[in-house]
């Protein structure tokens, strides 16, 4: 099912919206998991979910740019939009993408790195790297400010569609939500 003038294809869609909820779960897990004393099994689980769903945010992330290579036309804005904001759009859909990439990757390899089990829903991943715990702390630390950043750039990302939305009043957010848009194809 290509992509047409009006909206992306569904399953693009449907995958950008379940992307969108696993982010919302990793980052609840992490967040979450603060109001659990260490010693508690919930503490564990609320990590464990974090490492998993992260993981699923990967998996969904290589299906969603081996569709978008698939289906190569993005749905044409309409009206069109000035260039800066096009060249803007795209800087950030490719900082989103290595966030989406990068922050599971590098779960992995902090999890790797110390040593400990890489679960997927009753699955046992291998390491990506050999046991090194200051490596392990050192990736943690990155992991912990990109995915501080990922929070500004999921905002700016949700803002700039509600903006080109409510206030410019193109098809930006409807190419998205094909129940928004009149011309379905």
């Amino acid at each position: 099912m290509p992509t047409t003038h009006a909206h992306y294809a569904r399953p693009i869609i449907f995958l950008h919206w379940l992307t969108l909820l696993l982010l919302i779960a990793v980052y609840a897990t992490i967040e979450f998991r603060g109001i659990f004393p260490k010693d508690d099994p919930l503490y564990a689980a609320m990590k464990s979910w974090h490492f998993m769903l992260g993981l699923g945010v990967l998996f969904l992330s290589v299906l969603r740019l081996s569709m978008k290579a698939i289906w190569r036309h993005a749905p044409v804005i309409e009206p069109p939009i000035p260039a800066w904001q096009g060249a803007l759009s795209s800087l950030v859909h490719v900082m989103l993408y290595v966030i989406l990439i990068g922050l599971p990757l590098a779960g992995w390899a902090i999890l790797s790195a110390a040593g400990k089990p890489i679960p997927f829903f009753g699955l046992e991943l291998p390491p990506l790297i050999g046991v090194d715990k200051a490596l392990s702390k050192q990736i943690k630390e990155v992991h912990e400010t990109v995915a501080n950043v990922g929070y500004g750039l999921i905002g700016l990302h949700t803002l700039a569609a509600l903006y080109h939305h409510y206030i410019v009043k193109d098809n930006t957010l409807p190419r998205m939500l094909p129940m928004l848009n009149k011309r379905q194809g």
